[in-house]
């Protein structure tokens, strides 16, 4: 037997020395002496009593969540199930709306192009009409998952040698007109509606409009990060040409923005709104909202033309998989970061990560060196294939999969790490529906960095994207910056079936989170059993430091990266990640944010669960 194959055997505590997959419960701070309790009205040296106004957060580490009868430990909440249709967004608001244009006889994808219309307002921290969207869709019809991606072009009178010259640090900076490239979102809707649609277009954008007219309260996380954003905008040197819009739009009267549970109101994004609503498509790409976007540039200094929205088409697109233990996990090429999910599962299945047990260190250990072999292709590869010829079938083959897997330790952190040598011939918002027919849908979509740009159009009420900002600047990249062409994308629907049937539409926001965060949703589910609430209110891992597909060697924090863990994650599994050499950091609030709607059977019956974040403010819903 060869030694790795034997060593794939042994239980997970066998393999690295000190890893035990009984793990202790994390402690908080203890009580020093039993005087302390009177020394302080918390019973804790230095630890707040009560909330106090106006923070963000109460930081009690010696107190954990309460105690469920039912479920996980660290479950949140229970599932919502359903037998006519079901949907999870960021924002109660968009569930109830994509809720109820499912009642009215709806398609999963009226109610997804409803929910995505309502968050561009609700949500615009993560999403909007100046961004873009992909879609992978059950089609109950023709039993296959469809991928759709709408994600624009560069402008065309933008050239390398300009972008060169606003570059910092090697890169294109993450504000102003030169990150900007072609909002595909509006397209993304149209063209899922023309295959998919039931309602009348015009009826999807009722509940927005009326939301933005009238106002609604602002959650606590979404006005944390619109303050967040225009604190960012009015930095000196920002970068940006001009910020009177943005902070007229998002400020409110102070030009800081929204405090939690204070009502916001954008009535020029409802006029929008009601003009993509009675045109169409067209009114975006080729009417009057396309001629005003032109002359904002023009009266800016920025590149973004009428003939470039013209141009602009989404595309269907046929997804990539993988089969993991039994279940086709599905994802989309394109200019996207969806492969990786992939190239790290197929990795992990190649190691006993179920007999590793659950929140173990060698289970992190294991998933996190798959991000960074994955990602490091990722850095290499990935690129809009219009441009170039990327080797994704050789990037997701099960012999390239082991052939990474064979440089992992099991006793300490791969050092360096470098992308596979290829055969020669290279914040967002997520959500999920479902309809009474057994349509699914799984749709993310957004600005990219932030809020976008910070350029808003004169009177239309939603910002531009960034997205440009991800193109590599070095000759000979794959994903090197061209004029109409795509940049590298990382907003990715996740999908997963079971032999012939659908089984989960989800996704989990978040930049480079998002394959790290969908594989543990997957390794969650697959090998340690989670139903669908508790597997996204798990703890998280996320790296950061693995190299970066505009080229940078962006992590500025060493060769190995830094492996930040959420609280939840048990102590001692701290401890021995540490002890193999991981530099862990301080949870920050970037694991993602997870929704997903399950599909089950109960005998002939269908049933849907639906799961929703506890790290958003949004919900899920079921009927």
């Amino acid at each position: 037997m060869h030694r790795r194959t034997f060593l794939a055997t042994l239980p997970g505590a066998a393999l690295i020395p000190g890893m035990s997959l009984a793990q202790s419960p994390q402690t908080g701070p203890q009580l020093q002496g039993p005087g302390a309790a009177a020394a302080s009205p918390t019973g804790v040296s230095g630890l707040p009593h009560r909330w106090t106004t106006g923070e963000d957060r109460f930081l009690r580490p010696d107190v954990s969540a309460g105690n469920r009868p039912v479920g996980a430990s660290f479950a949140s909440r229970t599932a919502a199930y359903g037998l006519n249709g079901a949907a999870g967004t960021a924002h109660p608001l968009a569930t109830q709306a994509g809720i109820d244009i499912l009642r009215r006889g709806g398609s999963a994808v009226d109610a997804a192009i409803a929910i995505n219309a309502c968050l561009g307002f609700l949500e615009p921290t993560a999403c909007g009409i100046g961004g873009d969207a992909y879609a992978m869709i059950w089609d109950p019809k023709q039993r296959k998952v469809e991928g759709l991606a709408g994600s624009g072009a560069s402008p065309m009178g933008l050239s390398l040698d300009i972008v060169r010259s606003r570059a910092r640090g090697g890169a294109l900076p993450p504000l102003g007109a030169v990150a900007v490239s072609v909002p595909g979102a509006v397209d993304a809707w149209w063209t899922m509606h023309k295959r998919h649609g039931r309602l009348p277009w015009a009826e999807l954008f009722a509940p927005a409009i009326a939301h933005a007219e009238a106002g609604a309260p602002v959650p606590d996380i979404i006005a944390h990060y619109i303050r967040q954003s225009m604190a960012a905008f009015r930095k000196p040197g920002s970068g940006i040409e001009e910020t009177t819009n943005a902070l007229k739009t998002y400020g409110l009267s102070d030009g800081k923005g929204p405090a939690a549970g204070q009502v916001f109101r954008n009535p020029d994004l409802a006029r929008t709104y009601r003009a993509i609503a009675a045109g169409g498509c067209d009114a975006f790409y080729r009417g009057d909202i396309a001629q005003v976007i032109d002359r904002y540039f023009k009266r800016i200094g920025g590149w973004l033309r009428a003939e470039d929205l013209a141009a602009h088409r989404s595309e269907w697109i046929e997804p990539h998989k993988t089969n993991y233990r039994g279940v086709d996990v599905l994802a989309l090429g394109a200019n996207t970061q969806g492969i990786a999910t992939l190239q790290m599962l197929n990795i992990l299945e190649t190691f006993d990560l179920g007999g590793a047990g659950f929140q173990s260190p060698l289970s992190i250990h294991l998933q996190a060196e798959a991000k960074r072999l994955a990602y490091e292709d990722r850095a290499r590869f990935y690129a809009d294939p219009h441009f170039s010829k990327v080797p994704v079938e050789w990037l997701i083959s099960k012999d390239y999969a082991k052939e990474r897997a064979k440089l992992i330790r099991l006793d300490r952190i791969l050092d360096p790490v470098y992308p596979g040598q290829a055969p020669s011939h290279g914040d967002t918002t997520y959500f999920s529906c479902a309809d009474k027919d057994g349509m699914m849908v799984s749709m993310i979509q957004s600005n990219f960095r932030g809020m976008g740009s910070g350029l808003v159009a004169d009177g239309l009420g939603f910002m531009f994207q960034d997205r440009g900002q991800l193109f590599s600047l070095q000759d000979g990249h794959p994903n090197i910056y061209a004029p109409g062409k795509r940049p590298f994308q990382t907003i990715i629907p996740g999908f997963a079936t079971r032999g012939v049937d659908p089984w989960m539409s989800f996704g989990v926001m978040g930049g480079d989170m998002q394959p790290q965060g969908q594989t543990q949703i997957i390794a969650n589910r697959v090998d340690y059993g989670l139903e669908i609430q508790s597997a996204g209110d798990s703890p998280r891992w996320h790296h950061e430091g693995s190299s970066q597909s505009m080229g940078e060697d962006a992590s500025g924090l060493g060769p190995r990266g830094l492996l930040r863990l959420e609280s939840g994650v048990p102590l001692a599994t701290q401890q021995r990640l540490a002890e193999l050499g991981w530099t862990i950091g301080e949870p920050d609030g970037g694991f993602g944010r997870y929704e997903c709607v399950e599909r089950r059977m109960d005998g002939d019956t269908r049933v849907y669960a639906a799961a929703s974040e506890m790290r958003a403010d949004g919900c899920a819903l079921a009927y």
